[in-house]
């Protein structure tokens, strides 16, 4: 058997590779390249496998066993309040919906020191997070589990007590070799490399395929399962919090009497919208942008609407809003406020992204360099070539409404 590993960062992977049974293993390392929009000239030499892992973002890290990617890994050092903590969700969802399992590392709790007040306090996470990943997991049986990045949170709660302050309270390894990696020897980190040592375990003695269906069934992914959920619980988790606070449930007759000044005689909406008697709107009162909402806007989809397996299996119609929504019962309508978020910034976006495009060259035009990443886009299109949010966006979101125009799905 023989292991790649493929990381964005190679200390992190080196520090991978020392903590679990893969430093015994046959390996190799290989530089993941994240889209063809940022590494137009490395990424089509990805192989395809880990191009469907990174079809809407990149993990920082992924392992395979004979091509057959195993598990990733995502890590964070950033605080974890509000819609921050879902910032990097779509990677985790990507991999999971490719039946890879995801270890998703984020602080527990950061420092922060604010110049308003003259304060300095932790900011602790959110903990929705918990329960969007419990719902991914039940609906693909695929692990996808959450470990604290090691801090001083727990035995240092004022902030200005923390040893490692200089670090906004956060643990570091020690190994400079692993140089950014978090504590090795920190409880949390100890339970994930058993996590990972299980994967290892359970894959090579019943195969990949097999052994993925066995892998929710096994004690250290049981224990953090359970964990997960006593935490989401512990920390007051609720559909209160950010970004859920964030969407409104209106009729979707509403949305369809909103959309119907583009219908004519000769156009209707399709079935997809029509379907769902309900439909959640994600608001954004905040010019476009990508971070954090492409992550939060994953989150919230199988947070309220997900009940299978692709978007076409939703509870309710998922729309994304540029602005402020109420509901006009006179009208039966929704009424789209605010000034923000413009279309022409979404399609900007999107003929930028073009202009990686090679398929409008003819072939006497294309460097012999070009040709393979040429061919990639014949099969893919720009898929890979568009910038993260706006395959993130137009991924998830059922219909994407602007002040001055919308988007939206027919199938």
């Amino acid at each position: 058997m023989s292991y790649r590993i493929w990381y964005s960062t190679e200390s992190f992977a080196d520090y991978i590779i020392a903590k679990t049974y893969l430093s015994g293993k046959n390996f190799s390392k290989k530089k993941m390249y994240e889209s063809d929009a940022n590494n137009a000239k490395q990424f089509h030499t990805m192989p395809d496998h880990i191009k469907q892992i990174l079809y809407l973002d990149a993990p920082d890290l992924i392992v395979e066993i004979d091509s057959e990617p195993i598990f990733s890994i995502e890590v964070s050092t950033e605080a974890g309040t509000g819609h921050n903590v879902f910032q990097r969700f779509g990677r985790l969802a990507a991999s999971v919906e490719n039946n890879v399992p995801a270890f998703y590392i984020y602080p527990e709790a950061v420092i922060i020191n604010r110049t308003k007040g003259n304060t300095t306090k932790w900011d602790s996470i959110n903990p929705l997070v918990f329960r969007a990943l419990e719902n991914v997991m039940s609906i693909y049986q695929i692990p996808s589990l959450f470990y604290y990045f090691p801090s001083d949170y727990r035995t240092h709660p004022i902030a200005t007590n923390s040893p490692n302050r200089r670090t906004k309270g956060l643990k570091f390894d020690r190994n400079r070799n692993f140089a950014g990696c978090p504590d090795s020897n920190d409880t949390e980190m100890i339970l994930m490399f058993q996590a990972i040592n299980e994967i290892i375990s359970v894959v090579e003695a019943s195969g990949v395929i097999k052994g993925r269906e066995k892998l929710l069934g096994k004690r250290p992914i049981i224990n953090r399962k359970n964990f997960m959920q006593s935490e989401y619980a512990a920390k007051g988790g609720n559909n209160n919090m950010s970004p859920l606070t964030a969407t409104i449930n209106v009729p979707t007759e509403y949305l369809l009497n909103y959309l119907s000044s583009y219908e004519g005689s000769k156009y209707k909406i399709g079935e997809l919208l029509r379907s769902r008697q309900e439909t959640i709107i994600y608001k954004v009162d905040a010019k476009f942008r990508g971070d954090p909402y492409p992550g939060a806007l994953a989150a919230i989809d199988y947070l309220l609407c997900r009940e299978g397996k692709t978007f076409e299996e939703r509870e309710y119609n998922f729309v994304m809003a540029w602005g402020d929504v109420v509901m006009d019962e006179e009208e039966e309508t929704i009424i789209l406020t605010g000034t923000k978020g413009k279309i022409k910034d979404f399609v900007e976006d999107v003929k930028s992204s073009e202009n990686k495009n090679l398929l409008v060259k003819t072939y006497n035009k294309l460097k012999n360099s070009e040709i393979p990443r040429y061919y990639m886009q014949v099969r893919y299109g720009s898929m890979f070539s568009k910038v993260k949010h706006i395959r993130v966006f137009s991924y998830f979101a059922d219909a994407i409404l602007f002040p001055d125009g919308a988007l939206w799905r027919d199938a």
